[in-house]
């Protein structure tokens, strides 16, 4: 399956990092992502000021309100508003959480998707609704959860690959989220890493995350990644290939120089399994 021309180690854009950013992006930063929800009705200079990074670096959109796997009706003006937004800015990769964040109204936080045949029907029908408004393939994240639903009748990563497959869409791979769900849903994050259908993976994630006890994670983005989650980075790039990772930080922002650290990691691990790959072939 052909992946998308994105590549490299990503870093989110964040307005308080923007004005940094403009006096020189390193070259550890190969690509941005965004929230499109807080980045479509911008005016002024901070319209500007977007426009000039989306005219000279990648940007992948990752949103935040879609709810694929929610009771409500899609919305198909706020799709087409997306449209709009991923073509005027050329950002050719838009991802959403396998989850869902309304119900007759939005929730303002993401709940998990019962792991059923029927859900997998349902969820990967409207996934191939909003390919069709978007023309072209988006991908679907595996998401944290707290509470595992009584209505399950699969395991998550059988669900996982079972919607995308169904759906015909990408796979946005969150190692951090794996890491969470493990302690808290008390699994092994390797084997459910390798369970998953890799030759869909076309983007990732890391992150870092608070601990409120031995046994519950939060999925928070407001600490330093964790060596367990960079060790799952590792092996993905081993048994996956590579594909384009980003940090995600949204909380608790520190300078940018103690986030390049954790950029330049991701490339760290690129370089490695890119020089591997070509001694390989050679």
């Amino acid at each position: 399956m052909k992946r998308l021309q994105l590549d490299g180690a990503g870093l989110g854009l964040r307005r308080e990092l923007m004005l940094p950013l403009m006096d020189g992006v390193p070259p550890s930063i190969d690509f941005f992502e965004i929230s499109p929800e807080n980045w479509l009705d911008l005016g002024g200079k901070r319209a500007r000021d977007f426009r000039w990074f989306t005219e000279r670096y990648p940007f992948v959109a990752h949103g935040l309100s879609l709810s694929i796997g929610g009771a409500d009706p899609l919305d198909f003006d706020f799709l087409l508003r997306i449209k709009g937004f991923l073509f005027d800015h050329q950002i050719k990769l838009y991802t959403e959480h396998l989850s869902y964040c309304a119900n007759n109204g939005h929730l303002y936080d993401l709940f998990p998707i019962p792991f059923t045949e029927q859900a997998v029907h349902y969820t990967a029908a409207r996934i191939r609704q909003v390919q069709d408004v978007l023309e072209h393939r988006i991908a679907i994240e595996n998401a944290s959860y707290y509470a595992a639903s009584p209505l399950s009748e699969m395991d998550e990563s059988t669900f996982i690959r079972a919607v995308v497959e169904e759906a015909d869409c990408w796979l946005h791979l969150d190692v951090n989220n794996i890491y969470v769900n493990s302690v808290n849903h008390d699994y092994d994050p390797v084997d459910f890493l390798l369970s998953l259908p890799g030759e869909r993976i076309v983007y990732g994630h890391v992150a870092g995350h608070d601990r409120d006890g031995p046994d519950l994670i939060i999925d928070s983005h407001g600490q330093a990644v964790i060596d367990p989650v960079w060790e799952l980075l590792d092996i993905a790039y081993l048994r996956f290939g590579l594909f384009p990772t980003l940090l995600e930080r949204d909380f608790n922002i520190p300078p940018l120089a103690e986030l390049l650290v954790e950029v330049r990691q991701i490339e760290s691990l690129q370089y490695k399994w890119r020089s591997r790959y070509i001694k390989q072939s050679a």
